[in-house]
């Protein structure tokens, strides 16, 4: 009799969306931090009192970070729901016993 050392299907269907979960989980974090840094910089360059051009450009960029900033919360949201229903359906999923 072979011995096979493949996974059963659902253990790598179960890998694959914990990789994802993950992956999307990573992402999302550095988006914030680079949002953060923009924020940031938006927030110095108003402090700078730009005049003319500047100050409209400076206003351009803090009103896009914050735009951006908002869909990445929603982005956050609506990882934090899919995980969460992952999580009870996986939860609601009978074990196979031996």
């Amino acid at each position: 009799m072979e011995n096979s050392s493949k996974l059963p299907d659902d253990a790598i269907a179960n890998l694959r969306i914990l990789v994802h979960d993950l992956s999307n989980r990573i992402l999302v974090h550095d988006l914030s931090n680079s949002l953060e840094t923009i924020l940031q910089a938006a927030y110095l360059l108003g402090q700078a009192e730009p005049e003319g051009n500047r100050k409209k450009w400076a206003q351009m960029i803090d009103g896009a970070a914050r735009d951006a900033a908002r869909v990445n919360r929603e982005i956050r949201q609506i990882l934090k729901f899919q995980s969460s229903v992952a999580d009870r359906q996986s939860s609601a999923t009978p074990e196979a016993k031996d």
